[in-house]
């Protein structure tokens, strides 16, 4: 899938199918977070991959709006370094991830991290350093569902020169 129609066509999915995503899409996924854009090239990021039913399960229960983690093949938790610019190199990260996944016919939903209440005990959970943030946690699988939402239409958000 070339890379416009992985953009085009990726939706949230909360429901996957009872198969693992092997390992090298996995690893092939979270490669193209590691090549996100990142301010000043600092690369704050590590990335968790967690597969573990037990873990998936502690990752979604820890959340508010994340329970479907549970069910999915794996999450991955984007966790960065306490940086200037953490925010925004971690969603660039994340979003790469999405359209990645997307592209190799695996279903995500990004579940958001920073700024909730659970960040600090995912983070505990998971084994991170103390100081790092958590970012984002990705739900991935098989889609079990095909969800589509609309998006606004591109007249209504684009403005030329001025708004």
């Amino acid at each position: 899938m070339d890379a416009i129609t992985a953009l085009k066509t990726r939706h949230s999915v909360r429901s996957f199918e009872k198969r693992a995503v092997p390992k090298e899409v996995l690893e092939e996924i979270v490669d193209c977070g590691r090549l996100a854009a990142t301010a000043i090239n600092i690369q704050p990021w590590e990335f968790v991959v967690v597969t573990e039913p037990a873990m998936l399960r502690k990752v979604a229960d820890a959340t508010d709006y994340g329970k479907f983690i549970a069910g999915a093949a794996a999450c991955i938790a984007v966790i960065t370094q306490t940086t200037k610019y953490y925010l925004e190199d971690g969603s660039a990260a994340s979003e790469n991830m999405l359209v990645a996944a997307n592209a190799k016919g695996v279903g995500t939903c990004w579940v958001a991290g920073d700024k909730k209440p659970y960040a600090p005990e995912v983070c505990r959970i998971l084994g991170a350093p103390e100081g790092y943030k958590l970012v984002s946690l990705i739900a991935l699988g098989y889609p079990a569902e095909n969800p589509s939402k609309s998006k606004r239409p591109l007249a209504d958000v684009l403005h030329w020169e001025k708004y």
